[in-house]
């Protein structure tokens, strides 16, 4: 890389709905300093998408809470999250305490690592 180039970014898509990455695919393609890793390349970042349908059945969390989650595990704050998802701070706390509750969590470490484990999320 020469030095009057903008850093890549490397980021790997996990999708379940094959249309759906293909989109995400085609859009991210064309950003400027993105790139798209192959498979079994290292990521700075990773898209995360799974079906629902798919979660352990005695863990119920809505898409917004997932998204929380996600952002949780990369040790976004609150502030951080409401930012990235165009929340504000306090519903940020809702989610998380949320989440705290639904996952049976001590803390946001605790959460992230419950949910890692019992597979919501991959770390």
């Amino acid at each position: 890389m020469s030095e009057d180039k903008t850093p890549e970014i490397v980021l790997a898509l996990e999708i379940d709905d094959p249309a759906l990455a293909d989109r995400l695919a085609a859009l991210l393609g064309n950003v400027a300093g993105l790139r798209l890793a192959v498979p079994g390349e290292q990521a700075a970042a990773t898209i995360l998408a799974r079906d629902p349908r798919l979660m352990p059945d005695d863990i119920a969390l809505t898409q917004r809470e997932l998204d929380v989650l996600a952002l949780m595990a990369e040790g976004a704050s609150n502030k951080m999250i409401a930012r990235r998802l165009g929340i504000s701070v306090h519903t940020v706390k809702f989610h998380v305490g949320s989440l705290l509750d639904k996952l049976d969590a001590t803390g946001r470490t605790d959460a992230v690592a419950h949910a890692a484990r019992r597979g919501v999320i991959e770390l």
